[in-house]
C-alpha cells in the first residue's frame, strides 16, 4: 500500500515530460501519488517519466495536448479523468520564459503572443477544465507555478512578468470561484539552477555574482529542492490556504508582510 503525503491520490502535472515538471512528478510519486504525465512535444521524456513512476510502484498515464488550445485541453483533461476516475491534485507547470530573449530590446510580437498564450491562456484553460470536474467530485487542490517576477518585474522579458501576474489573477479568481470545495494556490520560484538558465546569453559570471550577492541564502535552489513548496501546497499541510502566493527564491525578493 502506498505511503506518503499523497498516498493513493491522482495528480495531473502539466509539462511533466521534461524539466521542472519531471521533478515534481517524481517527488509526488515518491509521496505515494499516481500521476497523469502531460506533455505537448516531449513524448519520449513523458514515456520515460511514466515508466519511472511505475517502477516506484505507482500508476501512471500519459496524455498529450497543447495547453494554449481550449479544445485540446478539454480532450486531454477528459482523458485524464476517464482513466484515473478522479484527479485530486493539479499542478499547472507549463510556462514560457522566452529564453531566446536576452533583453527587453529584443521584444517581438510573436514572443509576446507566445508567452501570454502559454502562461495565461494555458493556465486558465487547464484550471477551468480540471477545477469544474473537481467541484463535481467534491474536492481537489490546484497549484499554479508562478514566479517571483510578480514582485520584482523582469527587465529582460516584461511580457513574462505580465503573464505571471495573469497567473496570479487566475489563482485568486478561481480560489474564490471554487471555494470551499477546491483550494487554489500559487508558488513563486525565482532563479533555479537549471541548464536552461546557465545556457542563457545574459547569464554571465558577472550576472550570476550579482544575483547571488543579493540572495540571503547565497545560492540558487535546485529543481529537486523546489518541489518542496509545490508538495506543501498540494497536501493537507496547507489546508488553511487558498488564493495564496508563496515565494520560494532563497530570499532574493523578500517582501514585507
Amino acid at each position: 500500500m502506498a505511503e506518503g503525503k499523497l498516498a493513493g491520490k491522482w495528480a495531473l502535472i502539466t509539462g511533466s515530460g521534461r524539466g521542472f515538471g519531471q521533478h515534481i512528478a517524481r517527488r509526488f510519486a515518491k509521496e505515494g501519488a499516481n500521476v497523469v504525465v502531460h506533455y505537448n512535444v516531449s513524448q519520449e521524456g513523458a514515456e520515460q517519466m511514466a515508466e519511472e513512476i511505475r517502477s516506484l510502484g505507482r500508476e501512471a498515464h500519459v496524455v498529450q495536448g497543447d495547453t494554449t488550445s481550449w479544445e485540446q485541453v478539454e480532450r486531454f483533461v477528459g482523458e485524464a479523468f476517464e482513466h484515473a476516475g478522479r484527479i485530486d491534485v493539479l499542478v499547472n507547470n507549463v510556462g514560457d520564459v522566452a529564453p531566446e530573449q536576452s533583453t527587453w530590446r529584443d521584444l517581438r510580437e510573436d514572443l509576446v503572443d507566445r508567452v501570454i498564450a502559454t502562461d495565461v491562456k494555458g493556465t486558465l484553460w487547464v484550471t477551468h477544465e480540471v477545477g469544474q470536474r473537481m467541484l463535481d467530485q467534491g474536492e481537489g487542490v490546484i497549484v499554479n507555478i508562478c514566479s517571483n517576477v510578480v514582485v520584482m518585474g523582469s527587465q529582460r522579458c516584461p511580457q513574462y512578468a505580465a503573464s505571471k501576474y495573469g497567473v496570479l489573477g487566475i489563482t485568486k479568481s478561481y480560489a474564490h470561484a471554487f471555494a470551499p470545495t477546491v483550494r487554489v494556490n500559487a508558488v513563486g520560484p525565482g532563479w533555479m539552477e537549471t541548464s536552461a538558465l546557465v545556457g542563457r546569453q545574459e547569464w554571465t559570471p558577472e550576472r550570476a555574482k550579482q544575483v547571488l550577492d543579493r540572495t540571503p541564502l547565497g545560492r540558487l535552489p535546485g529543481l529537486d529542492e523546489m518541489t518542496g513548496p509545490v508538495l506543501f501546497l498540494a497536501t493537507d499541510d496547507s489546508s488553511s490556504m487558498t488564493g495564496n502566493f508563496v515565494l520560494a527564491d532563497c530570499g532574493y525578493s523578500m517582501v514585507g508582510a
